[in-house]
Order: C-alpha cells, then structure tokens, then sequence
C-alpha cells in the first residue's frame, strides 16, 4: 500500500533521472530499495549518485562501503599509521601486505583513468553530509572478507592468490576507458583475482556471494521496512543482482545472528595448528636417532639443518634488499626459529629491519602511492620492512621442508647405516 505522504517521485520509479549504471527496485512493506549499480572506477557513477540523491527522491542512503574504508576515505594515510612491530606481532603482517596491493591496483586504475577510486562512494558521502541524510555502511569489512577467502580456499591455490596480487602491482599495462567501464559488470576485489574467481567456488563465495547476503542482512538491520520510506542503495554492479534477490526473499527475523555469523573467520584445522609442533618433533628425534648412531652423523644432521635453514631465509631477505645486519641476524635466528612455532624467522628480520632503517615520516605519508609500482615497495621503508617480513618467513618455511627432507634421506635412505 502507497503511503499517502510519498512524494510523487517517491512514487513513480521510472521518474528517476535517467542512469548510466543499472537500477533495481524493490518494495519490502512500506520501504522502497533503489540498487544502482556502480563501477567504482567511473566518473559516470558519481555522477549517478549525486543526481538520485539530489532528486530528493530519498530519506536514506546505504552503501558499499565497511568502517574501515569509509575511514580510509576519510584518512588516506589510515593504512601507514599503524604500529608496524604490532602489526608482525600479532601476525597482520600478510594481510596489510594484502591490503596494500589492493590499493595498488585500484590506484592505478585511477591514474590511468584519472578518477580516484570509489569516487561515487565519495559522492555518496559528500551529498549525505550536504543534504543531511542517513548514510548507512553496510558492505562487510574487507579485512575479513581476506580472511575469509584464505581459510575458504585449498592451500595450493593460496600462493596462486599471492601471485595474482603481486601481478596486479607489476602490471604496467594501461587501462582503457572501455575496459574500466567493463567493471560495472562485476566488483573490484573479483577483478583483482579476475584471474581466479570466475572459476574457483571457493574464492567466489566468500567474496561475492556472502558480501550479497551480507549487504542485504545489514538493510534489514539499519533499514528495515517501515523505518524509511525510500532507500538509495549505492553498490558495485556485481553485487545487484544477488543483493537484490535476498531483499526480494524474505530476510530472517534476526538478521544479526545470521550476520555475525559471516564476519566470523573460520579457525584453522586442528591438524594445520598442530603441524608446526609436529615438524619440531620429527627433526629433534631426528638428530637424537643421528646422533645415536655415531656423533658424526648427528653433527652432520645439525650443520645441514642450521645451513639449509639460515642460507635460504638469509638469502630470502638478501632479494629483499634488506640490511646486512637484518640478512646475519636472520642467517642465525632461522634455524632456531624453525624449532619453535611461536616465534619466526620473519618476525625476527622484520624486528632488526625496522631497528636498523627506522622508517621516517615520509615513508608513511608517501606509502599509498608507492606501492603502485614495484620498485617502490622497495624504495619505501614501511613496504620494504614488509617485505623482509613476508620474503624472510617464505624462505625459512622452505628451508624446514627441505631440511627436514635432507635429515629423512640422511637417516633412512638407501645409503643410510
């Protein structure tokens, strides 16, 4: 039933102005939902939003957008104020590397193209503030959504997803004005792993499909039938159809439960957490059955395990670049390190790294755009520290499975005693 104080606007849908991006209407109750569809790279979509929200059509406006990236929107240099020794001790240090090649990739497609990204979540923001509507933020945070995409795939296609992130930081290839407009079919984190995500189920659900229902959960939480009586909803076109179909749907009557239960981040298998204590294991008796043989073998064991282990995480943070202290003090701390899981050897070089380059204020304030290129995630010393971080773990992990494997010839080959 059409409430007698909608405005005629309000009333008829197709006197919206007209759009350059796809529009979808649905009616729940007394709430009207307008989806326009956005590319988040598109001076056309800001335009989009700016005439629905000045058209006075509507008393609420809901959009792609989390806590954290409308607080990175609102402060660029969010991201490079973080404590970067907090950030490797609490082990955030892949998914802020993540983070920041995704923002590589989107910043290059905005100086390509010439347009900041989500410049019509921008213009969203600015007319709510101007007209003084209820903006609602209703897109899950994008640090879970990582999460939910590594625990959600195999662990063989996770390296493929460390390499499609770091292609996007090394491609240099320009991005045409059509190619840019091709987004409007789908969501800027799917074309960061276009490669992977139109045929990985694993990778599509948790970031397409969850993020429909999610967005269609938190509607039904901040706007719910009856609370407004028409809604502008601002999201990626990838996310129109499936956030439309769950709105059409009837929604729970306790969206929260069901909403929480998407940003919790699946804990990692028992067997997984145990393997590390398990490796421990199996190379300490290693060296006690080596050394029960004859002393020689057990030195032999010993020296292989402390050269394979610091040579190859050393020379890890030697492709970093990193400092000479920071490449002996990983040499030494690897092997070590490799026998107890609760500390690694990339904590350890990001540690020295950090100790030994001490990054300036200029590092922080210039870090967004210098990790659009290669290079400069070596010339910045906040992305370099991270880099050391990554490169160091990645090369005493290495180690371990091929020492590990040297020690299981040495003690059960064919030529063993």
């Amino acid at each position: 039933m059409t409430q007698d104080n909608a405005t005629p606007l309000a009333q008829d849908p197709n006197a919206l102005p007209t759009t350059s991006g796809p529009l979808k209407t649905v009616t729940v109750g007394g709430t009207r939902y307008t989806l326009l569809g956005t590319a988040h790279v598109s001076a056309e979509s800001a335009d989009d939003v700016r005439q629905l929200i000045n058209s006075g059509t509507f008393d609420a406006v809901a959009i792609e957008l989390c806590d954290a990236r409308h607080h990175s929107m609102d402060n660029p240099d969010a991201m490079g104020e973080q404590d970067l020794f907090q950030v490797f001790k609490q082990g955030k240090a892949g998914m802020v590397a993540a983070s920041l090649a995704l923002g590589a990739f989107q910043q290059r497609i905005a100086e390509q193209s010439g347009i900041q990204p989500g410049a019509e979540m921008r213009a969203a923001v600015e007319e709510c503030r101007t007209r003084k509507l209820p903006l609602m933020l209703v897109d899950r945070d994008v640090g879970i959504t990582l999460k939910r995409i590594y625990r959600n795939v195999p662990w063989w296609q996770r390296f493929s997803l460390f390499s499609g992130l770091i292609g996007s930081v090394m491609s240099r290839q320009d991005v045409s004005k059509e190619d840019i407009e091709k987004l409007k079919e789908g969501d800027m984190l799917e074309a960061t792993f276009s490669e992977f995500a139109a045929e990985s189920e694993a990778l599509y659900t948790p970031l397409i499909r969850e993020r429909d229902r999610y967005m269609a959960l938190r509607l039904a939480e901040e706007a719910p039938p009856g609370r407004y009586q028409n809604v502008l909803v601002v999201l990626g076109a990838g996310h129109l159809k499936g956030t439309g179909e769950h709105l059409e749907a009837p929604l729970p009557d306790n969206p929260t439960a069901e909403r929480e239960s998407l940003e919790a981040t699946p804990p990692p298998s028992k067997l997984w957490k145990a393997a590390p204590w398990l490796i421990t294991a199996l190379v300490i008796t290693g060296f006690v059955i080596g050394f029960s043989r004859n002393t020689e073998l057990g030195w032999q064991l010993v020296i292989e395990w402390f050269l394979i282990n610091g040579i190859l995480s050393g020379g890890a943070t030697i492709l970093a670049l990193a400092h000479p202290v920071t490449v002996i003090a990983t040499f030494f701390a690897a092997p070590l390190t490799s026998l107890n899981p609760t500390i690694g050897a990339g904590f350890v070089a990001a540690g020295v790294e950090l100790y030994m380059r001490k990054p300036k204020v200029r590092d922080f304030s210039t870090l967004r755009h210098d990790v659009t290129q290669l290079k400069g995630w070596w010339k910045n010393r906040v992305s370099h520290t991270l880099l050391v971080f990554i490169l160091a773990t990645v090369g005493s992990a290495v180690g371990t499975w091929v020492a590990g494997f040297r020690i299981a010839g040495a003690l059960f080959g064919s030529g063993a005693a």
